[in-house]
């Protein structure tokens, strides 16, 4: 397709051979995966500061920002507590990581302290640009669901009007030789849903 052409020159060759995507975007969006393998070296702040600079530029109902971002990286003392809250599929390859964050978000909004009911959408679109940042910087990004959230609030003081979403690991790429055999060959860029399964113009067909 004459649209993606020049999407496809852009891509990395690791994503080149997994991915083609069927309209002309910005590779950035499609350069983006979920990598595991990591080197286990500490990053410097600024190496992983300007992530979190990126989420704080996402939209926001009431522009509310409803996002926080906890973390912890190697040399921390909280180092071990978040790793203690990965489970144990994750703490496999996430204590490679050179930083762990729990990501939670606001539910409600701050000027009428009413339910805010798109709180877990902006901090998707705040996660969403932190992922994309890292993959600009060539870094490992990894979104977890496998974790215990009671634990998280709880051990990390979470506000009651705030909700535990996710974590996420940030390090250093490595070889998926790193990784153990059970995963090394999901080491890869994964494909994605044709567009029309997506998008339905009017509802549902």
């Amino acid at each position: 397709m004459q649209d993606s052409l020049e999407t496809r020159r852009e891509l990395g060759d690791e994503v080149a051979a997994h991915r083609e995507p069927d309209h002309d975007i910005d590779p950035l969006f499609v350069n983006r995966w979920s990598p595991r393998a990591m080197t286990g070296e500490p990053l410097d702040e600024s190496e992983y500061l300007p992530l979190f600079e990126a989420a704080r530029w996402a939209p926001s109902a009431f522009n509310n920002q409803h996002w926080r971002f906890l973390y912890a990286s190697r040399e921390d003392d909280e180092w071990d507590t978040f790793v203690d809250l990965l489970g144990e599929g994750n703490r496999a390859w996430a204590t490679d990581a050179a930083v762990l964050a729990v990501i939670v978000s606001k539910t409600t909004f701050d000027h009428n302290g009413e339910p805010a009911p798109v709180h877990s959408f902006d901090t998707g679109a705040a996660w969403e640009n932190l992922a994309l940042e890292g993959a600009r910087r060539g870094l490992a990004v990894h979104g977890m669901a496998g974790f215990d959230y009671e634990r998280a609030a709880e051990e990390l003081d979470v506000p009651d009007e705030f909700a535990v979403e996710a974590m996420a690991a940030i390090g250093e790429r490595a070889p998926p030789e790193t990784l153990p055999e059970e995963l090394r060959e999901r080491e890869r860029p994964s494909d994605r849903k044709p567009l029309e399964e997506i998008v339905h113009r009017g509802g549902f067909e």
